[in-house]
């Protein structure tokens, strides 16, 4: 494929020369300067970038800065009322940045330095406020600065607008004369200020000691509203603590008389008390007399009861010893014989029979002897019984007397196997009593025993016994109280 040369050569060419443009021709204008463009196009830049065409187009610079003009009047000018005075003046231009006015601007002061410009400016402002002098009376100048400066920049204004400048500010420094009359107005005034002040002053001084006797007045008035005040709240005071002395005097007379009522509240309850703890007292007294008697009634009749039982226990294995030794000696007697007898079978029957009647004989006797043994046993029973009835009617004073007499036997039996315990250790509240507890059970079982054994009903004798003491006029007159063994 062939490719045209020429026009890739001119794509390139101007891309190269666009390339070229924008790399020479590429401008910046800072916020305080204008930079105009002129030839193929005019254009005007202000804080902003743009491109021109070399060797087409050229920038030219217009400064938009400040410039400080000191404005005087070279000469004495008259005023309106034909006073020659001196002007000075401070006053503050710059190039307008309006699109209407910057034109003007640029053709007037292209490339042209801020000195330049004040100059051109100053002989404008001169010119102006020299007419504005001669327009205005000298007090009023001297009085109204302000009013005068205006004037001046509204009549050097259009001037300056027409060749593209403006006025930011416009200031009166200084008016002066030959012959001293500003001074002389201002000694006028300031004696006119003067006499001002001193009227003012005095009237000030009236008004002060108006005030300070008014002041003293009203002070006075309040002292003495104060005293009476005063003494009225000390009249009160005086009277409230009267007062309080004597509802404090009325409590005081209460509170004593309560005192002695409850002193005597008091007593009455602590007599009542002692009462009341001696009567516990003696009945705790009865309590313990009581719960004594009891632990005797059964340790008593668990006594009896455990001696009957042993002596029955006695007499019954006693018996059915002999009855077993006699059937053992009968059994072996008969075995002899039998062997005798199995050894003699040859001989005679006769002699057999005989040992036959023989043999009976011997458990005849040996039956009858057993009978003997078991009759015995009953006699030693029966005689028992017989010694428990007899007991029983005995009478409750010597059944009650017996008892009493082996109630610390039985106790201290009730208690001997713990002589060969060689210590005891308890943990938590209530085990010693614990322990004494299960010595006094043991005495109580063993008095409920013997009361089953003998039929002999210890704790209602016992009983009885008791309310026979707490009613002496139940009581023989023969009884003797037993007292309880400690």
């Amino acid at each position: 494929m062939n490719i045209p040369i020429l026009p890739t050569i001119l794509i390139v060419a101007g891309i190269i020369l666009l390339i070229v443009i924008i790399v020479t021709g590429y401008i910046k204008a800072p916020p305080d300067t204008a930079y105009i463009i002129s030839g193929l196009r005019k254009k005007i830049i202000i804080g902003k970038a743009s491109i021109r065409i070399p060797f087409f187009e050229r920038v030219d610079k217009l400064k938009l800065q400040l410039i400080a003009v000191d404005v005087k009047t070279s000469s004495a000018v008259p005023t309106a009322d034909y006073i020659n005075i001196n002007v000075d003046a401070n006053v503050n231009i710059k190039v307008s940045s309006d699109p209407a006015l910057i034109n003007i601007g640029a053709e007037n002061f292209l490339n042209k330095e801020p000195a330049y410009i004040s100059q051109v400016a100053r002989e404008v402002l001169e010119g102006n406020m020299r007419e504005i002098v001669g327009q205005m009376p000298l007090e009023a100048m001297v009085n109204d600065r302000k009013a005068f400066a205006e004037k001046v920049q509204e009549n050097a204004a259009p001037d300056l607008r027409r060749m593209g400048l403006e006025i930011v500010s416009f200031n009166v420094q200084n008016f002066r004369d030959d012959q001293n009359l500003i001074e002389n107005l201002g000694i006028d005034n300031t004696t006119k200020i003067q006499k001002k002040a001193a009227i003012a002053k005095a009237e000030s001084e009236k008004e002060i000691e108006i005030a300070k006797a008014q002041a003293k007045k009203e002070a006075n008035d309040a002292k003495v509203l104060a005293e009476t005040e005063i003494a009225q709240k000390n009249n009160e005071l005086a009277i409230r603590q009267a007062e309080l002395k004597k509802e404090s005097d009325t409590q005081m007379a209460i509170a004593d008389a309560a005192y002695e009522i409850q002193k005597e509240e008091q007593r009455k309850t602590i007599e009542v008390s002692k009462a009341n703890a001696n009567i516990a007292a003696s009945e705790r007294d009865v309590e313990l007399k009581t719960k004594q008697a009891e632990v005797m009634e059964k340790a008593l009749d668990a006594q009896i009861k455990k001696k009957a039982e042993a002596e029955k226990y006695k007499a019954q294995q006693e018996a059915d010893a002999k009855l077993y030794q006699l059937k053992k000696e009968a059994e072996a007697d008969r075995f002899q014989r039998e062997q005798e007898a199995e050894a003699q079978k040859a001989e005679a029957e006769a002699h057999k029979y005989a040992k036959m009647q023989e043999a009976e004989g011997i458990a005849a006797v040996g039956q009858a002897e057993a009978d003997a043994i078991r009759a015995k046993g009953l006699a030693e029973a029966e005689g028992i019984n017989a010694k428990a009835e007899a007991m029983k009617k005995y009478g409750e004073a010597a059944v009650l007397e017996m008892y009493f007499k082996a109630l610390p036997d039985i106790v201290k039996n009730a208690a001997a196997p713990l002589e060969n315990v060689d210590r005891i250790t308890m943990y938590g509240d209530g085990n010693s009593s614990r322990m004494v507890a299960d010595i006094i059970s043991s005495t109580t079982k063993i008095t409920d025993g013997l009361s089953e054994a003998t039929g002999v009903d210890i704790r209602a004798i016992l009983s009885g016994f008791l309310n026979s003491k707490v009613n002496p006029a139940d009581t023989p007159a023969n009884y003797e109280e037993i007292p309880p063994e400690e």
